[in-house]
């Protein structure tokens, strides 16, 4: 993924801080940006999506492997 603006390391974080990690991330950063968060929790995949639903920021892809999920979301306000 290119473009990549801020990176969120949640791995070894339990529900719901990597949701939390994020959040605080986004607060900081421009409408537009893209922030990249790597997880170990597999219960992140369904919490992102969730997440992103309800905040509106856009959910641009997941890449789940054995160990890490890595998920990329837009800011779009």
């Amino acid at each position: 993924m290119d473009n990549i603006d801020q990176i969120v390391d949640a791995r070894g974080l339990a529900c719901p801080m990597p949701i939390v990690k994020l959040s605080q991330a986004m607060t900081g950063m421009e409408v537009g940006q893209t922030v990249e968060v790597t997880a170990t929790d597999h219960s992140f995949v369904p919490d992102i999506e969730a997440w992103c639903r309800k905040t509106g920021h856009q959910l641009i892809e997941v890449n789940e492997a054995e160990e890490e999920i890595k998920a990329y979301v837009k800011k779009t306000k």
